[in-house]
């Protein structure tokens, strides 16, 4: 059996395990999200490029303000996030809605963070078509460019994220996606390069 096939089984055996707790931390994290904003939407749905380059629509919770523009690099201290935000992103609770696109097929667990659909254009012409090759697989909530680099301040520092991600790929296993997933439980527990 390929690794993909069996990638995909651990996605969704993961899901059923944990689908009584995500339900009830989505839906008491969008009750505090409207709470605090009551104005704002509790869902932050975007355009990102997935696997082969499809575009697909990813679910977060929102974290910024709506009016706030995007940046390409998001800094530790960003003005646009709000107060609550702050929170959801130290600990990365923003990104449980994308079970969701785990659910549907566009996402997986573990791979390459999807890019917003501008970004993409702006990072090709900045690394060439070597950059398409992290859509050579699924993107995933986590992986090793998350847990291995922190915030992403600028085009130099980028390279090292899309190093990692080239890496992810031409390393796609079993052992690799094993490690990832217990060192993300680290990233997220110590706060460590949440962005």
């Amino acid at each position: 059996m390929q690794f993909k096939n069996i990638k995909k089984g651990f996605d969704y055996l993961f899901l059923i395990i944990i689908s009584p707790i995500l339900i009830i931390l989505i839906a008491f994290f969008s009750l505090l999200i409207k709470i605090f904003n009551p104005k704002e939407s509790v869902f932050f749905i975007q355009d990102r490029v997935g696997y082969k380059g499809k575009i697909f629509k990813m679910i977060k919770f929102r974290t910024m303000y709506s009016s706030s523009k995007n940046n390409l690099f998001t800094s530790e201290d960003d003005a646009r996030i709000d107060n609550l935000g702050v929170f959801l992103r130290k600990f990365r609770i923003d990104e449980l809605p994308q079970f969701i696109n785990i659910l549907v097929g566009q996402m997986s667990l573990i791979g390459p963070r999807p890019e917003q659909v501008h970004f993409v254009k702006v990072l090709t012409g900045k690394y060439g078509e070597r950059f398409n090759i992290r859509h050579e697989v699924l993107p995933g909530i986590t992986g090793l460019a998350q847990i291995e680099h922190g915030y992403v301040s600028d085009f130099d520092d980028y390279l090292h994220k899309l190093n990692l991600d080239i890496q992810y790929v031409n390393s796609f296993s079993l052992l690799q996606d094993i490690k990832i997933f217990f060192k993300t439980f680290y990233v997220v527990f110590f706060k460590v390069g949440s962005r």
